[in-house]
């Protein structure tokens, strides 16, 4: 059913995308899909790599870490420059499905907080519903 699954991480928050890893793995071995780790990354340095080559390298050792730990062959992994990855999060997602050719996106999900309450923040996941055309799941 499906043949290309992607996950969005972020490597600073690697502990709240674990679930949906868990979930893309046992799917991707179910449907014998291609799995596909993507982060959206500004071009600045932060706490993850001193660079955008260094984060492209932090992200494949990443990707072949999950690789062993989910017992697959091979996942694929693509960084998305950004000049602002927080702003442009939604429209970087929304590119790289497409230029990927996923079928497939399973997505982690925040715990709701006050921002969600005053409807200060919109959920990532949302945008990409009313963008995409292909099936997400958020996992919590």
């Amino acid at each position: 059913m499906y043949k290309r699954i992607l996950v969005p991480v972020d490597l600073q928050h690697v502990e709240q995308v674990d679930q949906a890893l868990i979930c893309a793995a046992d799917l991707s071995k179910h449907w014998q899909a291609t799995l596909c780790l993507v982060a959206v990354h500004g071009t600045t340095p932060d706490g993850v790599a001193a660079g955008p080559g260094a984060f492209a390298a932090e992200l494949n050792m990443f990707a072949r870490e999950q690789a062993t730990r989910f017992d697959i062959a091979e996942i694929d992994s693509r960084v998305i420059q950004s000049v602002d990855a927080a702003a442009e999060l939604d429209q970087r997602l929304q590119q790289a499905i497409e230029e990927e050719q996923v079928d497939l996106v399973i997505m982690a999900s925040h715990l709701p907080g006050l921002a969600d309450r005053l409807r200060l923040r919109s959920s990532n996941a949302a945008q990409l519903l009313r963008r995409s055309s292909v099936s997400i799941m958020v996992v919590r």
